[in-house]
């Protein structure tokens, strides 16, 4: 018998927060021989060999470290000139695999780098309060923050203000980031929004602009057909680890679970099936839709779906909004994570 996202309601301790923050496993292999830059867009191997440089840079030692638990913080001193890169790109052009290759190539243990969204940074502060979670993370090497968002100016002072503590602390910090609402243009913000919204810390990055398609779209056919939803029931049944969850009842669950724990409720599952799906009612729930299809795509859960395709989930309103970029993104891993439940209709 299949699970039920809807009967998962996982709780994480605040101690395993940051022992978890590493790439998830859709990253676990990336390095940078692993990136295939396009041969049309120089930016994309010059990014790469910027990150290079930059993870050489980053000795694995650190003066007057501390013995003692997760949270005793290392002193060092703070070294001098920019200690950050920005990633400055629309979705899909392998921002996400460029940083988790950086995380990777940093000469440091696991436990001297961590890696996390923004919204898993903003739990982390919440779940742990402010001071702690600066020496929690003050005796790093290196912090990537993965999809930094601009959308709450309350989450990007306090952000800002835990990585300019962070900075004095010696902690080097790598970025890509969310787009600001309003700005259209070509989707995302560029790299002067950025360095504005983070104010005083804007002279520790370097921005490195990453130009291109979405690799998800290039060259791939278009996103599958939805299946009816009998098939999506028999598959369901039919594969160990899947879960079944009809669409409308799923919006709902989510809404009574932190958004930082979707990533949790998805654990250990093969296949996520879904009967009914249809256009979300809300910016809310679109939101919390969102942060799902990140977490189901970074763990590689293949969705298999009835009902609209996932490009008509969102609004026209909303594709035009604000959060346009967010919801683009989703549609976009979504859809190829439909292209991966392919496979499971076979035989």
């Amino acid at each position: 018998m299949p699970t039920a996202l809807c009967e998962r309601s996982p709780r994480v301790p605040a101690e395993q927060l940051v022992a978890e923050m590493v790439p998830p496993p859709r990253f676990d292999a990336v390095r940078f021989d692993t990136y295939v830059p396009d041969p049309s867009q120089p930016s994309q191997t010059e990014a790469v060999e910027l990150l290079r440089s930059f993870a050489a840079g980053l000795d694995a030692g650190g003066e007057g470290e501390a013995r003692g638990g997760l949270f005793r913080r290392r002193r060092r001193a703070a070294p001098k000139g920019p200690r950050g890169v920005y990633l400055d790109g629309g979705y899909g052009v392998g921002k996400t695999h460029l940083l988790a290759s950086l995380w990777h190539a940093t000469p440091a243990p696991p436990e001297r780098k961590a890696f996390g969204t923004f919204v898993e940074l903003t739990h982390l502060v919440g779940a742990l309060g402010f001071q702690q979670a600066v020496q929690a993370l003050s005796g790093h090497r290196l912090l990537c923050i993965d999809e930094f968002e601009l959308d709450d100016p309350g989450d990007t002072v306090l952000v800002s203000s835990l990585l300019g503590r962070l900075v004095e602390a010696g902690v080097s910090l790598a970025a890509t980031s969310n787009t600001l609402p309003g700005k259209l243009g070509e989707g995302r913000f560029a790299a002067t929004d950025f360095m504005r919204e983070i104010q005083g810390l804007s002279a520790h990055f370097r921005a490195a602009r990453i130009d291109g398609q979405d690799f998800r779209h290039r060259g791939l056919p278009e996103a599958p057909a939805p299946h009816d939803d009998g098939t999506v029931v028999r598959v369901a049944h039919r594969t160990p680890g899947a879960s079944l969850d009809a669409f409308p009842a799923l919006l709902a669950h989510l809404a009574t679970v932190h958004p930082s724990r979707y990533g949790a409720m998805a654990e250990g599952l093969t296949a996520v099936c879904l009967t009914g799906v249809a256009p979300v009612p809300d910016q809310s729930t679109a939101l919390r839709l969102v942060v799902l299809a990140d977490r189901l795509y970074d763990r590689e859960v293949p969705v298999l779906a009835s009902g609209e395709p996932f490009d008509r989930l969102f609004s026209e309103e909303m594709l035009n909004g604000g959060y346009k970029k967010k919801y683009f993104r989703a549609i976009s891993r979504l859809t190829a994570l439909a292209r991966d439940a392919g496979r499971l209709t076979e035989g």
